[in-house]
């Protein structure tokens, strides 16, 4: 019995030594890094407790920023509350309740999973719709294009689509959308408050046009690393939250609404423009187990359960990213200095 104990230490060590919180020399160098890459805000959550907050320039702690694609990844969540209230599941099929779509071919076999996946087979966007002008009444027009399951394609309309099943779905209960809903069911219990939201024909638009301040979308992130714990008190059964950050197999490193560190295949990252902007991609200096919510202009929720930390990164220069312009920012770059103080490479730098 002894020996087992004693075999077991060094794992343990382990496991206590990768949860130790990053030096405050890598946070520094990680601010710094996202200061001279437009960043306006960097903060880190261990165990909960914020260790570091950084606001370049003028913005300041109080101040709410735009999460562009960041606003996706609360659509997983609505998802996941609406499942374990058991009026949603992954598996129906979304013309159960948009009824328009019961006769066609393709969009009568789109499920809900397919929707927040992104591979539901539909079209990028409807004819004549404008990707920042997409209401929930045109979404729904968009034709099936692909066998559902089968293409990952990364947009607008499938959350759009996802935020009308789900207004038909909440107005019996007595909420007027998504938000709404949110805002009983995570945002009110979490103290998270919604500096803004877009919205068009009354609706919120859920796969962009939130704003939050860091402090406000750490607490989103905290509750994740929880797996739906608040005060230890479980808002949601753990499984439900783990689920998000499941892939499918037309892309593994694409969950519920949230980007993972997984490897894809070369064909797929050649196929999907957003991979091409991130080195985040089954990276060896980045966690395994981590996920993020991300938006243009490299606005970033990381999740690190290994780790214990929950990291916010917001940025200027959304505008210049929707219009195809990169900047020099990437997500492996910050994390190797957050976490091992080094760059992407692996070269050792200096405090």
């Amino acid at each position: 019995m002894n020996r087992l104990v004693l075999l077991a230490l060094p794992a343990l060590a382990l496991q206590a030594l990768a949860a130790e919180p990053p030096t405050l020399e890598h946070m520094q160098l990680a601010a710094s890094y996202s200061a001279k890459n437009k960043g306006v805000s960097l903060l880190v959550l261990h165990r909960g407790k914020r260790i570091f907050e950084n606001y370049p320039g003028f913005n300041t702690a109080r101040r709410d920023h735009d999460l562009a694609s960041g606003t996706k990844s609360f659509s997983g969540a609505a998802a996941a509350f609406a499942i374990h209230e058991g009026f949603l599941s992954l598996d129906e099929k979304v013309a159960d309740t948009i009824t328009e779509w019961a006769g066609d071919p393709l969009r009568s076999q789109i499920t809900v999973g397919h929707l927040l996946h992104f591979t539901s087979g539909l079209e990028a966007l409807p004819e004549g719709a404008r990707r920042f002008k997409l209401s929930y009444a045109q979404a729904i027009t968009a034709k099936g294009v692909t066998q559902p399951g089968q293409r990952f394609l990364y947009g607008v309309t499938h959350l759009q689509v996802f935020g009308e099943l789900m207004r038909r779905k909440l107005e019996p209960r007595g909420f007027a959308n998504v938000r709404d809903y949110l805002e009983q069911k995570l945002f009110q219990p979490l103290g998270l408050k919604v500096g803004s939201w877009k919205e068009i024909d009354g609706q919120p638009v859920l796969p962009h046009g939130a704003s939050l301040t860091a402090r406000d979308w750490a607490k989103f992130g905290e509750w994740l690393r929880l797996e739906g714990k608040l005060n230890d008190r479980p808002l949601l059964p753990p499984e439900l939250v783990r689920q998000l950050a499941v892939g499918s197999r037309a892309n593994p490193a694409y969950g519920l609404t949230f980007w993972l560190n997984e490897p894809v295949p070369a064909s797929l990252q050649r196929s999907v423009p957003v991979f091409q902007q991130t080195d985040l991609l089954d990276h060896p200096l980045v966690p395994d187990d981590l996920y993020m919510a991300a938006g243009a202009g490299d606005q970033r929720l990381y999740v690190i359960p290994s780790r214990e930390l929950v990291v916010v990164r917001q940025a200027r220069g959304m505008l210049g990213a929707v219009l195809g312009f990169r900047s020099g920012f990437t997500d492996a770059n910050l994390l190797a200095r957050l976490l091992h103080g080094k760059d992407a490479e692996g070269k050792t730098l200096a405090p």
